[in-house]
């Protein structure tokens, strides 16, 4: 079906041409599936965007061939490819809501695809949208079809991204990071209906992922990229049982598994002790919240209750829309509950309003670190005023005492000063994530809210990140609210886990007990429908 051979793809940037991919070989049979793993960097999207032609401006591929079936796509017309591009070879894109046109509802946008290709006329282009938006199982599709994509969540624009994708019944599949946006049950629903597509189909499929566990259940073949070039290839089983490149080695051992843990703290040359856990911090009790919909309203809380101590890391995971949010915004004081309390250090919080609690004296003691390390930066500042907003605006510094602490932080994070004048798109992700968690910390909270803060990182960037909180949890006292659905990640990070479901806790207890031992019944269906993995 696709042959790539010998491509190489080059970049003119200010500071002198970059060669993205560096020749590489590859070949996809019809119902086959490929995986493509490696960091960011590695060439892995260069890749990818080089077989539809879609390279960002300044990206040129210097040689090389790239046929698929007959055709030499390098060689073809833009009005060929606009032919194949979405009905023949469609893509799944990693950043969902940049896909999606913000001003138009998203069934128009899947008619657009179908029409456009000719897979449906004006009188059932409606119905087929409603069946696409179904296959990736998004409930009420009908009522979906009018949303626009400001309105749903990240994880309900990835499912119409992917929608979007198979509309037309393409023949090969590219997906890029698709199931990043997803929680563990709706991954495995995705990747469970690709793969069937892909059986019955016949279609090709490259999956692109640095997620390896979801790879390896996923994939035929895989082949492992690093810095433009393939440095390893082979099955699944042969790079479980014996990766030969030291690259593949460290991704390997980097991917979070069952029974995995942290490297432990060492202090003076011996292993620090756990974080003891303290009094009650935060207390939320029988908290509600109920939104104004468009059919009536619509109960996203119905009485959360749980008790976080002092030195305690908590780990809220479930489903997307079972509410995780919507709690940690109500703690953080972004939004108000209509009903409950949530007291910290034994008093209420509630008795601000959330509109004006920025200027409560018991706002630099609860902070937040957000899921997406680059939407969360402003794109005109740098990591330096960055990390000194919170601190200009509720820290009451002089300018020379602000930086001064700046560069305290970032020694803190393990950010390297020389990194500080820069830009956010000047930085990687695990260096944006490291911003993002030294100005959360620069006002000492005692609370600190982590809403998915690694789900977009690489495996080796999100080990490094995840020692890095535990390690900034034992030195500074700090208490943890960790928002997630990597159950893995949970269970190396967090004491004790709350499991929700449908805006209720369904399961809460000791971390080892609720992943090891459940109780209920959809939290053995959340452990079940996390990816083996290789190792």
């Amino acid at each position: 079906m696709l042959r790539i051979a010998d491509l190489r793809v080059r970049f003119a940037t200010r500071n002198g041409p970059v060669d993205a991919v560096r020749g590489i070989d590859l070949s996809l049979g019809n119902g086959e599936t490929l995986g493509i793993v490696g960091e960011s960097g590695s060439g892995k999207s260069v890749t990818a965007f080089s077989i539809l032609r879609i390279l960002d401006q300044g990206g040129e591929i210097v040689s090389g061939a790239v046929r698929y079936g007959g055709m030499d796509l390098r060689q073809a017309s833009e009005r060929d490819l606009n032919d194949i591009r979405g009905r023949e070879i469609s893509m799944i894109f990693q950043n969902p809501r940049a896909a999606l046109n913000p001003i138009r509802k998203v069934g128009h946008q899947i008619e657009d695809v179908l029409r456009q290709h000719a897979q449906a006329t004006r009188q059932d282009a409606r119905a087929k949208a409603i069946a696409a938006l179904e296959e990736v199982q998004i409930k009420d599709a009908a009522a979906r079809y009018h949303a626009y994509p400001f309105e749903l969540s990240g994880g309900m624009c990835q499912r119409i991204v992917i929608a979007l994708a198979l509309a037309c019944r393409p023949r090969l599949l590219i997906a890029d990071e698709p199931t990043t946006s997803l929680d563990v049950t709706t991954q495995k629903t995705v990747m469970d209906l690709i793969r069937t597509l892909a059986r019955d189909r016949k279609m090709g499929v490259i999956l692109i992922t640095h997620d390896l566990g979801l790879a390896g259940q996923y994939c035929d073949r895989l082949v492992v990229m690093k810095d433009g070039q393939i440095v390893e290839s082979g099955t699944p089983a042969d790079l479980s049982r014996a990766p030969t490149h030291p690259y593949t080695r460290r991704l390997v051992a980097a991917t979070p598994h069952p029974g995995k843990k942290l490297h432990q703290l060492v202090v003076d040359g011996t292993p620090a002790p756990i974080p003891a856990r303290g009094e009650v911090l935060l207390s939320v009790r029988d908290v509600t919240k109920t939104y104004a919909g468009k059919s009536g309203p619509v109960d996203a809380l119905r009485g959360v209750s749980f008790d976080l101590p002092q030195g305690g890391c908590l780990g809220l995971v479930g489903e997307s829309g079972s509410g995780k949010s919507t709690v940690s915004s109500i703690i953080a004081r972004l939004q108000d509950a209509s009903g409950g309390d949530v007291l910290f250090q034994g008093q209420s919080l509630c008795d601000v309003p959330a509109s004006r609690f920025s200027r409560d004296p018991r706002r630099p003691l609860i902070q937040m670190v957000f899921q997406d390390a680059t939407d969360s930066l402003n794109p005109r500042q740098t990591a330096s005023q960055a990390i000194a907003e919170p601190l200009r605006r509720l820290g009451g510094l002089r300018a020379g005492a602000r930086r001064d602490r700046v560069h305290e932080l970032a020694e803190q994070v393990g950010l390297p000063a020389n990194l500080l004048t820069r830009l956010p798109h000047q930085l990687s992700g695990g260096q944006k994530a490291r911003v993002g968690i030294a100005r959360a910390l620069a006002v000492s909270p005692r609370l600190l809210i982590l809403d998915e803060p690694t789900a977009a990182l690489d495996v080796s960037i999100q080990a490094l990140v995840l020692n890095l909180l535990a390690d900034l949890r034992h030195r500074l006292d700090l208490t943890y609210l960790f928002v997630s659905h990597d159950l893995s990640v949970v269970q190396m990070l967090c004491d004790t886990v709350a499991v929700m479901r449908r805006g209720q806790i369904v399961e809460f207890g000791a971390t080892e007990q609720v992943l090891n031992t459940p109780a209920d019944s959809y939290t053995r269906q959340l452990l079940d429908a996390v990816p083996q993995p290789i190792v």
